[in-house]
């Protein structure tokens, strides 16, 4: 057993950095400029802190995709905090995202694409193409399906498996259009139907996986190799989330997700929450090097509102929280105080991808934090809110 670092001694051990502004996409800049100069800007995009908002996903990566320089202005979604007035001036519905375009402003996420694309052309097929169009009706198809699974009670298993087997027959539909190309993306190339499927498919994968035991990843072979193509594209690797991230995310803004309590369900469930979180089918592509660095990187940027928002004693987490990150650089067991495992799993299952860190990072923190928890105890924290999540009021790291 050893002596948790200090703060100064792990500062000392990660040299990780990133460029937000011309660099690899990621959830924490405020300008992307992809090496324009900046009097060239002329789009902003209002999106959620947390990443969250699958529709702000889809616009944010069409403008990765495109590297079209825009400003970046974060917005508190309603499920987690109040949003904020000044945005509310600008859009009073509220509603997310909105893109503001040579002083106009835009909102509803396909009308915002249109409208991009008519002054900086389509991204390889435009929104309004033959081919797109049939496409674009097949993933609202997937969408009411999805939803019509997760997001009501059944009264029966009988009605479960109908709607298992409605969302499955609308899947292999998905899967049949994905056939029909000679490489993995619904068209040949990559462009603007991918980048329409990719948040609400990348959620679908996440909350069957939990709440009904369905792996969508694994059990439909093309989508398997679409998910591996996305991957491929640092793009996507940027505004990628995890499922810890999705299933706990998804209840408020959805209305309610409902688990069907079978077997794999249940073993599903308890993974995702409690581990291992390596080899889930969120993500395939091979961990990077740096995935340590970049997540102690994060948690020192942010340590001192981590430790105020945690329900410990601030002292005593913040040595519980050294050891776990002297066992993730190190590896070195580092036992923490008496009855810090609630402190530890409360900052286990609050890590959000990609708003906090990437996918790897996040795993390797939340192994560390649980590892280091079981030295002590079996107590979980907090349990996460299902009607909201106030818990992860922005307010608060601000």
């Amino acid at each position: 057993m050893t002596s948790p670092l200090s703060w100064t001694q792990l500062e000392a051990l990660t040299h990780f950095q990133t460029e937000p502004i011309n660099g690899s996409t990621n959830a924490q800049a405020t300008l992307r400029l992809f090496n324009h100069d900046e009097s060239e800007v002329r789009v902003t995009l209002y999106r959620d802190n947390h990443a969250w908002c699958p529709y702000c996903q889809k616009v944010w990566l069409w403008l990765e995709e495109k590297q079209i320089p825009y400003r970046i202005k974060k917005v508190t979604m309603f499920c987690y905090g109040q949003k904020e007035s000044w945005y509310k001036r600008i859009v009073p519905s509220g509603m997310l995202p909105a893109l503001e375009l040579d002083g106009q402003i835009l909102t509803e996420s396909d009308d915002i694409l249109i409208a991009l694309e008519k002054v900086f052309g389509p991204l390889n097929q435009s929104m309004m193409a033959k081919e797109v169009i049939p496409l674009r009706q097949l993933e609202r198809l997937l969408f009411r399906a999805w939803c019509s699974w997760l997001c009501y009670p059944t009264r029966s298993s009988k009605q479960e498996q109908q709607n298992r087997q409605q969302f499955i027959k609308v899947v292999e539909m998905v899967e049949d259009a994905l056939s029909r190309t000679d490489g993995p993306y619904f068209l040949d190339p990559f462009g603007t139907v991918d980048v329409i499927f990719t948040p609400y498919v990348e959620r679908m994968n996440a909350s069957l996986y939990y709440y009904k035991g369905y792996s969508l990843r694994e059990e439909n072979p093309h989508l398997a190799k679409w998910f591996e193509a996305m991957e491929s594209r640092p793009t996507y690797r940027g505004t990628q989330s995890d499922f810890h991230t999705h299933a706990h995310d998804l209840p408020p803004q959805m209305g309610g997700c409902y688990e069907n309590g079978e077997p794999q369900m249940l073993i599903n469930k308890a993974r995702v929450d409690n581990g291992p979180w390596f080899g889930l089918p969120d993500v395939t592509y091979p961990e990077p090097e740096t995935s340590r660095a970049e997540a102690l990187q994060r948690v020192l940027k942010h340590r001192n509102n981590i430790i105020k928002v945690n329900p410990m004693d601030d002292v005593l987490f913040d040595q519980a929280l050294r050891c776990a990150l002297t066992y993730m650089i190190t590896e070195q067991v580092c036992t923490p105080p008496p009855n810090s495992d609630i402190g530890l799993r409360y900052l286990r299952d609050r890590i959000n991808v990609p708003r906090d860190m990437s996918i790897y990072a996040a795993k390797r923190l939340r192994e560390a934090l649980e590892t280091t928890a079981a030295l002590v105890g079996d107590r979980q924290g907090t349990p996460i809110p299902l009607n909201h999540r106030r818990d992860q009021d922005p307010v608060n790291f601000r």
